[in-house]
């Protein structure tokens, strides 16, 4: 036996009529000045952001002090306000890059708009000396969290030089007997 096909008064799924939402064929225009992405425009957002700049570790201390003012005055003239700036020093890479195995490496505080954050990235890939940047949104400080405190080391190395370098046993292991 054969099913015989009924014609069906909806489209199949697969013809061009179908869509599971309408969307204009034209898209609507935006009115002029009118915020492209909702975070845009006049409310004026300002976030906390820090940045991990690492500078070629061959540059002149004045170059690098004038990366950094350059970036402080970029913050500044487009109104943010400017938090800090941590120096960790020259530190080894984990890899090379550009084949230079080490860098300086500053830690950058500070609060602006968007608009301003995507121009200071802009500007900083552009940058020679400049061997890589990572902007994040800073966490504002919580109990579980305190606030981050200047220092010349990250936490984690820290760690390490606290603890004791000889303490490889603890200090009630026993004796191992060997069979002779």
């Amino acid at each position: 036996m054969t099913r015989s096909r009924r014609a069906s008064p909806r489209p199949p799924l697969y013809s061009t009529g179908f869509s599971l939402r309408q969307a204009p064929l034209i898209p609507e225009r935006r009115a002029q000045g009118e915020a492209a992405r909702p975070r845009e425009g006049d409310t004026g957002t300002v976030n906390p952001y820090e940045i991990m700049l690492l500078l070629d570790a061959e540059l002149a201390e004045e170059r690098q002090a004038e990366i950094l003012t350059r970036t402080r005055e970029l913050v500044t003239q487009r109104g943010g306000t400017w938090q800090g700036e941590d120096s960790w020093g020259r530190r080894k890479l984990a890899y090379e890059i550009d084949k230079k195995p080490e860098a300086f490496y500053y830690l950058l505080q500070f609060d602006c708009d968007a608009e301003t954050l995507d121009e200071l990235t802009r500007v900083l890939k552009i940058t020679d000396g400049v061997l890589r940047h990572l902007a994040v949104r800073r966490l504002p400080p919580t109990a579980t969290m305190p606030a981050r405190e200047p220092s010349s080391a990250p936490p984690r190395a820290r760690e390490y030089a606290a603890a004791p370098a000889a303490a490889t046993e603890p200090a009630d292991a026993e004796p191992v007997q060997t069979a002779e």
